[in-house]
């Protein structure tokens, strides 16, 4: 009898064991430490999951580019593409299609196409009733990753004679235009943000307090409040401002003049702007590396990639290729990939040493391009109607001689 219930108790104890390794394994994978499980693919209307990058096999510029898939439709006129790092990739068509086309960033398919159109008096905009047209520029993820900003180069319909161009000043009488805002788990626009005339670039400071445009014929940036969507400041800055970065204590934004040579330095706090002078012919795009010790800059007028100290202005260049118009950065901050609009490619540069490390071809005038951090893919958008995808892989090395 004693030993009968002697294997009952040895029994119960291997059960309660088993179950609460059960309990353990099941706690590891939910803290990301278990075994990878497939994710499923983000589905229009689905909440997407949070940023998780995987990291890097090694560092990024030890690492090399190769195509993956080229995305080509008669609905796409992409000027900008943009990762939400949950699954998601905005494509913005700009003017010539009134959509943005979302992409799932596993599958590489199209989850949703975003019309253009909104009626402004939804939007708390008097008694404009009658649907409106905007066009697609550049967009902007709130470090939450939950919310696109998507700027319209100008609005067409009733109410707007006045459309942007290439060349305008503050005089030109160019209509003021708007910034859709698009919540990731609706892909519907659920704000409409009235800015300056033509906004193209934006951006989201880090702590997620303000949405800032530069709006290309006004000649200012736009500060927008995010929690009231409604535009609290306008900084004056000159001919074509452009490319915004921010630094990591959401202190200072730097924005590119590309009428000139100079990069604007925003105080955040008190709106006073000072000058990094002659950093380069035209400057377009900036970004900061993730330390905040770094700002670059693409020199579209002189084919150039500048790495700029931001206290001192002193910089260092590497030449790219024929006007260099958008870049991207690795998440460790150890590589740029920066699209060369003429020259039909894109670089790799390593930024420690501002070299050149990698250049692949790509369809006629590739324009924007975006990292998506948690498939370590790039993707490239191509004006002519395409979007190139590349994968970020670890090198290979070279077989052994038998």
């Amino acid at each position: 009898m004693r030993r009968v219930h002697r294997r009952r108790r040895i029994a119960a104890l291997v059960v309660l064991l088993l179950v609460a390794v059960g309990v353990v394994a099941g706690v590891r994978t939910l803290a990301g430490d278990g075994a990878p499980s497939a994710s499923p693919s983000p589905s229009a209307g689905a909440q997407p999951a949070a940023a998780s990058a995987a990291p890097l096999d090694g560092p990024s510029d030890a690492r090399r580019l190769a195509l993956r898939k080229v995305i080509a439709s008669s609905k796409l006129s992409p000027k900008s593409v943009v990762s939400s790092g949950t699954g998601y990739v905005f494509a913005q068509n700009m003017m010539y299609r009134h959509t943005i086309s979302v992409y799932d960033t596993s599958s590489l398919k199209l989850v949703k196409t975003i019309k253009d159109g909104v009626r402004l008096a939804d939007f708390g905009y008097g008694e404009r009733t009658a649907v409106v047209q905007g066009a697609p520029v550049e967009a902007a993820e709130s470090p939450d990753h939950r919310t696109m900003y998507v700027s319209q180069y100008s609005m067409f319909g009733e109410g707007f004679g006045h459309p942007g161009g290439d060349v305008c000043s503050p005089s030109s009488g160019v209509d003021d235009s708007f910034v859709y805002r698009i919540p990731l788990d609706t892909l519907k626009i659920d704000a409409v943000i009235k800015v300056g005339a033509v906004p193209k670039y934006l951006a989201v400071t880090p702590n997620g307090r303000y949405l800032l445009v530069s709006n290309w014929c006004s000649y200012s940036l736009s500060v927008v409040d995010t929690t009231t969507n409604r535009q609290v400041k306008t900084v004056a800055l000159g001919p074509y401002p452009r490319g915004i970065a921010v630094s990591p204590d959401s202190r200072t934004a730097y924005v590119a003049i590309m009428g000139g040579r100079d990069v604007a330095r925003v105080d955040l706090e008190s709106f006073a702007v000072t000058w990094l002078r002659n950093v380069g012919a035209q400057p377009r795009h900036l970004l900061m590396s993730p330390d905040g010790k770094w700002l670059y800059a693409t020199l579209n007028g002189e084919g150039r990639v500048a790495r700029i100290n931001p206290a001192t202005g002193k910089s260092r260049k590497v030449a790219t290729g024929s006007q260099p118009r958008s870049m991207a950065m690795a998440p460790d901050g150890r590589s740029l990939y920066v699209v060369n609009y003429t020259s039909n490619t894109m670089s790799k540069v390593r930024t420690r040493d501002m070299r050149v490390t990698q250049v692949v071809n790509t369809n006629p005038a590739p324009i924007g391009i975006t990292y998506d951090a948690p498939t370590q893919r790039v993707w490239v958008c191509c004006y002519g109607g395409s979007i190139m995808v590349f994968d970020d892989a670890p090198a290979r090395k070279p077989s052994p001689s038998p």
